[in-house]
């Protein structure tokens, strides 16, 4: 195989304010589960570094959730569909596929015998349905409810009990199988959002935005307390879990704290304040073993520690918005992988252990659009937002006076050496010397869109939509276009220089790679097929004879120089999304990222 996936560093949760987010456990106690966008997301939970994307949605999934065997995920999409699939085998074949109801599926509960589901949601005339795992026949009716239903859990022991938790402020209790309607539970003033029995089935608890827990008992639903009294908590509760021994709960709500209960002293046993940030509102929890997780409104998952409340083990970081751009730079003898999303946000990886953050202070406000390292150490990034900023990678921090504002949108930036950079805006070319802008050519003649710097310096090179490649030479603090112009073979995506400076790739939306010879005076060295799209984005390897280059078709090829004929192809690198940047750490490692806010980690080896 000449490429291996290497590492995968998964996207955040996909969360939306006010809305709860279901992480789902695991029966064996080795990972968790939650979704974004088109993805399941399966984490370890020791070491999150570890993780596997299922990607066969065809629509946004908002919940998964293991059968109590571990072999199976359920996972339920906007869409309605259900697709149960196996977790033993990387290809994670799909067992079966069912469309209980037509809309958003909110939760999934399996009975322990991991024979039936029950599934629950927004449809058009019935809001959920429980059903025999193996051949979708109907065990039972959820009725009883007259707006979309947000939680169902099933008790875990017989007799089976079953719960449901509604946006029209009840929860509602049935017995079964075949699972019917007992009672309506309309105890909470306002939307239902987490219904959950004990592990043990002997207790119910209910959550709700109205700050209430109310407990009841699991077999006949009689209510037995009110954690807290008349509130738990004083903002809205998202999601509640219960401890592996049945004894207490942990609670997730919007008033930015997490909190563990002993139900049967009905007292609080810790609470976590999570920060006073809106972003810090806790939306979803999982007691998982020892581990206590939050999911906060800033997509970040917090490991809990009941020791000091106030400061969790560790939170896991990243990327919950599409990713656009990265770059890599070695840093201390260490690589690091820094990325930029479309809400601003840069991150930045241990290429090794994943361990990411981003940096302090406050940053772009808009999507980040290309970001290169100089030479002295610095990410020079360009937004939507329009600024160009400068940020010291041994700082990690970013400052207020490194930021150049730009008089239209830029789009793609370029370093050389001697402190030179080269911003293209919306119809205009930019040089910038020393973090100040020099020299501006405010109507070039023709639209550009991308640029690559020599690494000699003294030359830029500019991709534009009509097709050509404009060369410019640098001199002093202008630009002056020299008579040259290279032909692509249709607008010009994305170029690049190889490191020894000796060639000049250009991809372009007609599908073809074409190489240009730098000492020939520019002459046309190859042309490289193989795409069936729009190519987007190329990067050479450091040892300058391949070249890696991405496109619209969700492929990613690596391209030997000498020989055409000879690439590595990856198809599905991220399925479902096209490849939207790539870079080499290595002769023989290429990263990956795309609209997934995953990034991913290829071996590639020639024969």
């Amino acid at each position: 195989m000449p490429y291996e996936p290497r590492k995968v560093f998964a996207s955040l949760p996909q969360v939306e304010r006010g809305v709860s987010k279901i992480l789902g456990g695991d029966p064996r106690g080795t990972n968790f589960l939650y979704t974004n966008g088109k993805c399941v997301v399966i984490r370890n939970i020791d070491n999150p570094a570890i993780a596997d994307i299922y990607t066969e949605h065809a629509h946004q999934v908002v919940v998964a959730k293991y059968a109590p065997s571990g072999f199976y995920i359920a996972s339920g999409d906007v869409s309605g569909k259900l697709r149960i699939w196996d977790t033993t085998q990387k290809e994670h074949l799909l067992k079966y596929e069912y469309q209980p109801f037509a809309g958003r599926i909110k939760d999934i509960a399996w009975t322990e015998d991991s024979k039936r589901i029950a599934a629950v949601g927004e449809g058009r005339e019935k809001f959920g349905a429980v059903f025999l795992w193996d051949t979708g026949s109907s065990v039972g009716e959820i009725t009883g409810h007259n707006k979309v239903i947000n939680s169902v859990d099933i008790k875990q022991t017989r007799p089976y009990r079953l719960a449901t938790g509604s946006d029209d402020n009840c929860a509602a209790f049935f017995e079964g199988p075949p699972f019917k309607f007992k009672f309506t539970i309309s105890d909470h003033s306002r939307f239902v959002n987490c219904v959950r029995f004990s592990p043990d089935g002997n207790r119910l608890a209910t959550a709700s935005a109205d700050g209430q827990i109310f407990i009841y008992d699991g077999k006949t639903g009689e209510k037995i307390s009110a954690l807290g009294g008349s509130k738990a908590h004083d903002g809205g509760i998202y999601a509640i879990s219960w401890s592996p021994d049945g004894s207490q709960l942990l609670s997730a709500s919007g008033d930015k704290t997490a909190k563990i209960w002993d139900v049967g002293a009905n007292s609080i046993v810790n609470t976590f304040n999570m920060g006073s940030n809106v972003l810090d509102q806790q939306l979803g929890c999982l007691w998982q073993k020892d581990h206590l997780l939050t999911l906060s409104l800033s997509g970040y998952i917090n490991y809990l520690d009941k020791n000091n409340p106030d400061k969790p083990l560790r939170v896991i970081k990243g990327h919950s918005k599409s990713i656009q751009c990265l770059t890599v730079h070695r840093n201390g003898g260490k690589s690091y992988i820094y990325s930029g999303s479309h809400d601003g946000h840069i991150n930045y990886w241990d290429s090794e252990t994943g361990e990411n953050d981003s940096f302090l202070g406050k940053g772009h406000t808009n999507q980040v659009s290309r970001m290169v390292v100089d030479e002295s150490d610095q990410l020079i990034s360009c937004s939507m937002d329009d600024t160009v900023r400068y940020t010291s990678l041994i700082k990690k921090d970013y400052s207020g006076q490194d930021v150049i504002k730009m008089d239209v949108q830029p789009k793609c930036i370029a370093v050389g050496p001697g402190g030179y950079a080269v911003v293209i805006c919306i119809g205009e070319i930019v040089l910038m010397k020393d973090k100040k802008k020099c020299f501006v050519i405010d109507n070039p003649g023709f639209e550009p869109e991308v640029v690559a710097v020599h690494p000699g310096g003294g030359t830029a090179a500019i991709g534009a939509t009509d097709g050509n490649v404009y060369l410019y030479t640098i001199q002093g603090s202008s630009l002056k276009r020299e008579e040259k112009t290279l032909e692509a073979k249709g607008p010009v995506t994305d170029l690049a220089y190889s490191h020894d400076g000796a060639f000049l790739a250009v991809t372009d939306a007609s599908k073809a790679v074409t190489v240009f010879s730098v000492a020939d005076g520019y002459a046309e060295h190859d042309i490289f097929y193989g795409h069936h799209a729009k190519i987007v984005c190329i990067a050479w390897s450091p040892d300058n004879e391949h070249f890696a280059s991405g496109g619209m078709d969700m492929m990613v090829y690596v391209w030997t120089l000498s020989d055409p004929e000879t690439r590595v192809k990856i198809p599905d690198a991220h399925r479902l999304h096209h490849v939207s940047s790539l870079a080499w750490l290595d002769e023989h490692t290429l990263v990956t990222t795309s609209h997934d806010a995953s990034v991913k980690e290829w071996t590639i080896s020639y024969k």
